[in-house]
């Protein structure tokens, strides 16, 4: 797909999440983990660890001057994130998450890239039967209708509705949407839904992206109710969803966000992602009896076994010719016997072992025995990086 590795910190100014994330969302009002700073200095600033990534990486690609580079920017992050949760099946207060960026195009196709990417990268895992849901919640031009539709709508059930609720009323009424608490009254149910708002352009988009969706041959549905939790979205939001996760059913979502970069500071300039939870993809996985191949031991290439005493610095000697030739290898650190190094040597899942005793230094030689094949031979001592690549090649 062409996308590059950026690692942001885990530690970001508390103001990055408040202006980029939305400062009504629950992630800044009651989820993020605040660090204090020390002393009396009126000028410190506050910051958090990171409960998401997509404004660290705008923050990150602004400062670095990538956005200098030829465009669109395609990347990606992968790391630990920390949100104030109750803790529940799959929803922890220290979870990773894979997360990928496009900043730079405005076509619809990127949208359906990043959800296609997703997929295929669960797919590699062996994970079938997921659902796409997928809504647009226009732009600035075509949202402020909708929003008066939705006071409208929700003005008279204000005093049936939850705190939280009466608090997004007039800040951000989108997110009553979003609400766990309600989510089954009866006012929900018949709520305006954003397709029925959309100006030109954003109608264009939304039907750009299902054309391409439908292309790939993406199976997907439309769910009017997807406004995701944080304020930063425009046009496309989607969630991907298993049903083993209950309750918690979204195994990862995103969507668009045309006016975070220049939020965060930038000038105007569109942008795509979604964060995935891993956590949540284990827990499938373990459901569905897979096992995901990054969990696999690797593989290492040569694994030095020395008996005695004149064998060992002709060992470790050997062993760093190894690594500088660019194959993995490792030497017993602990005095264990021929026969302990061998097994050990297969717990390390070791293609190869040299094996070098005291008589096999007196020769100039050593035993090479092929893991795989169990079959062994005497190479001079100088010939066996030779001997290795030949064997593999």
């Amino acid at each position: 797909y062409g996308y590059q590795e950026l690692r942001p910190p885990m530690v970001e100014y508390v103001d990055l999440f408040i202006h980029g994330v939305g400062a009504t969302t629950d992630i800044v009002t009651k989820e993020m983990f605040n660090i204090t700073p020390r002393g009396d200095d009126p000028d410190a600033r506050r910051m958090a660890m990171r409960p998401e990534f997509t404004a660290g990486l705008v923050r990150a690609w602004l400062e670095n001057g990538l956005y200098n580079n030829p465009q669109p920017t395609k990347i990606f992050a992968y790391g630990p994130a920390f949100r104030y949760e109750n803790v529940q099946k799959g929803r922890f207060r220290g979870f990773h998450q894979l997360d990928v960026e496009v900043f730079g195009a405005q076509d619809p196709a990127v949208d359906a890239e990043v959800i296609k990417l997703g997929l295929d990268v669960v797919a590699r895992l062996g994970l079938t039967g997921l659902v796409v849901s997928v809504n647009s919640i226009g732009c600035p031009q075509c949202r402020p209708r909708y929003r008066q539709a939705l006071q409208d709508h929700f003005r008279p059930h204000l005093g049936e509705l939850c705190e939280d609720c009466n608090t997004r009323f007039e800040k951000n009424p989108l997110r009553l949407l979003d609400c766990k608490r309600d989510a089954d009254h009866p006012a929900q149910r018949t709520a305006p839904v954003t397709l029925d708002y959309l100006c030109d352009d954003c109608r264009r988009h939304w039907e750009g992206l299902l054309s391409h969706l439908a292309a790939m041959g993406i199976p997907y549905q439309i769910d009017t109710r997807i406004v995701r939790g944080l304020d930063y979205y425009t046009k496309t939001v989607f969630e991907v969803l298993h049903p083993k996760l209950g309750a918690q059913s979204a195994l990862w979502g995103g969507g668009r966000y045309d006016g975070l970069i220049e939020i965060v500071g930038g000038k105007p300039t569109p942008g795509v992602g979604f964060g995935m939870g891993m956590e949540r993809v284990l827990m499938v996985l373990e459901e569905e009896g897979l096992t995901a191949p990054f969990a696999d031991r690797p593989r290492l290439d040569v694994f030095v076994a020395t008996l005695g005493e004149a064998a060992r610095p002709v060992g470790l000697k050997l062993l760093y010719a190894l690594r500088d030739a660019g194959l993995s290898a490792d030497i017993d650190y602990l005095g264990r016997s021929l026969k302990a190094q061998m097994k050990y040597a297969g717990k390390q899942n070791s293609r190869y072992v040299v094996i070098l005793g005291e008589d096999e230094v007196r020769q100039g030689e050593a035993s090479v025995k092929h893991m795989d094949e169990g079959t062994q031979a005497r190479v001079p001592l100088d010939q066996i990086i030779e001997h290795l690549r030949r064997a593999e090649a």
